[in-house]
């Protein structure tokens, strides 16, 4: 295998970076780009399919391309809100894979200058049903959820043979802040960057490669690649940011996630129309020994990157040792529009942010209609042999998709903080807007969340699944009384360098997108 395949780029996307750099990037570089260049980071195959999604909306304040997207839900109040998958995580290490996919989504929230108010989780399990997955997905979505403060108020549990090696782990959160309050990942030249949160370990390096990948049942050895979560850090983390944002110390914030301080710098700067210099020997570290590259692109959790100006550091030292987190300087914005990391004044990755970011391939790979569609077609239900009405009915109640899901949202915590109105169990989750300690986040409006999947729906038929998921969630939504403002996506599908994965994937985006406009519903995140 070559050099730059174990970073996860194909060899035209390696001859693309020398052409550009006119040399060959040096090992941190790859592992930048790498990441950065990932389908999950950059959405190459996808992204001209997701641009058919409407996006706005009279009440849209941010739609996607932020962290989070957000909605007016009245003139005092603001929602945050998106949903993303930590999927092949929870395969490997089910437990740290799933608890680290709920820090990961309230940190996009948190990086808004939104308070995370709820979460809710979608699931996909294999058949027969891997006990040690199932447990350990569930029980880590229940201890970061229940140890960060947070409720888990809603959800949906799936169990389908095709998702034996690849169960789906999908988690969202929602958010409040004060209208007029929101925060993007923005700086100008010459602000500093202040990394805040947990200390920096070697959990997670190539977690983004990795997450771009096919997996088998083999996969158990990129182990590494899992980050470890501490939701007691996490929520000293909240409040301490909310405090940062109510004393107005920062302009601008970033959280870590795929590729670490290599990512959120990065992205924070092309963001900023800005360059970047990272000093990564200030980083605070748990580990002995680490390489600059490994500070660069580890994904440890529980850390965020704050714009700063220099007169407002010391504040912010203060306040990050009265929650007991590390707070440090470790670099600045830069008019050059260059990346450049250094470690003791010697010089480790140097590349045009734009590359980094901008640049990133976008491709529109081939698709085709797969076999299977055709046999599908031709089906006649006449063929069907009869079947004995009663073995029929007791075979559909062992089922575990018709039987009751308590046994897993009764491990979630959906009562804390006093905002759930109406309880996980049915079809939507219904929350108030009361929070006693800041009167500008009140609201009469009550909120409601739903989340809806058919996998197999959208197998038989793509176009007509994407419609139905959209339809089915807004059904949910009507039932409780509430108007819908928003939806965020998150697909799940195979390689898409694969064209009959890729056409499932362009007709269910096609789906859904008719329903949207049809509906007046905007997509905000995903």
């Amino acid at each position: 295998m070559k050099s730059f395949e174990l970073y996860g780029l194909k060899e035209e996307e390696y001859k693309r970076i020398v052409d550009r750099l006119g040399r060959e990037p040096n090992s941190a570089e790859l592992g930048i780009l790498g990441a950065l260049w990932s389908e999950h980071c950059s959405y190459k195959s996808s992204k001209v399919h997701l641009r058919k999604f409407p996006t706005k909306a009279s009440w849209v304040v941010q739609g996607p391309g932020e962290n989070a997207g957000v909605v007016e839900l009245d003139q005092k109040v603001w929602l945050a809100f998106k949903i993303e998958s930590h999927n092949h995580p929870s395969y490997i290490e089910p437990f740290h894979g799933s608890a680290t996919g709920v820090g990961g989504i309230i940190r996009d929230i948190l990086s808004m200058g939104a308070r995370p108010i709820a979460l809710v989780d979608s699931l996909r399990f294999g058949l027969p049903i891997d006990k040690r997955i199932v447990k350990g997905v569930v029980r880590g979505i229940s201890h970061y959820g229940n140890c960060v403060g947070i409720p888990t108020v809603a959800g949906e549990t799936y169990f389908e043979e095709c998702y034996k090696t690849n169960p789906l782990v999908n988690a969202f959160c929602l958010g409040v802040l004060p209208a007029g309050k929101m925060l993007r990942a923005r700086g100008k030249v010459g602000d500093l960057l202040f990394l805040l949160g947990s200390a920096t370990g070697r959990d997670g390096i190539h977690g983004a490669v990795m997450a771009s990948g096919e997996f088998d049942e083999s996969s158990e050895e990129k182990l590494p690649n899992v980050q470890v979560g501490d939701p007691y850090f996490g929520k000293k983390l909240i409040e301490a940011l909310l405090q940062i944002i109510d004393e107005g110390l920062i302009s601008g914030l970033q959280d870590l996630g795929a590729a670490g301080l290599s990512g959120s710098a990065s992205e924070l700067a092309s963001k900023s129309k800005c360059g970047v210099e990272l000093w990564l020997d200030r980083v605070p570290l748990r580990e002995e020994n680490m390489k600059p590259f490994e500070i660069l692109l580890s994904e440890s959790q529980e850390r965020m990157l704050l714009v700063v100006q220099e007169d407002k550091v010391e504040r912010l030292k203060e306040l990050a040792k009265f929650y007991h987190l590390e707070g440090e300087v470790v670099g600045r914005l830069t008019e050059d529009g260059v990346f450049r990391a250094y470690y003791k004044d010697e010089l480790v990755a140097e590349l045009p942010v734009s590359l980094i970011v901008d640049e990133a391939p976008v491709y529109e790979k081939p698709y085709k209609e797969p076999e299977y569609i055709k046999t599908l077609r031709s089906f006649d239900q006449r063929e069907l042999p009869e079947v004995d009405i009663r073995e029929s009915i007791k075979k559909l109640l062992a089922s575990p998709n018709i039987c009751s899901k308590e046994w897993i949202y009764s491990q979630y915590d959906h009562q804390v903080g006093t905002n759930t109105v109406l309880k996980p169990g049915g079809d939507c989750a219904v929350l108030r807007v009361k929070w006693v300690v800041r009167p500008e986040l009140r609201s009469d409006k009550l909120i409601a969340i739903t989340s809806e999947g058919n996998g197999r729906m959208v197998f038989l038929n793509p176009y007509e699944g994407g419609k139905y998921i959209v339809a089915e969630a807004l059904r949910n939504l009507a039932c409780v009384g509430a108007k819908p403002l928003g939806i965020t996506d998150c697909l799940n599908f195979g390689n898409p360098d694969r064209p009959e994965i890729m056409w499932q994937l362009v007709k269910a985006i096609e789906g859904m997108a008719d329903a949207c406009e049809f509906f007046g519903v905007p997509v905000v995140s995903g």
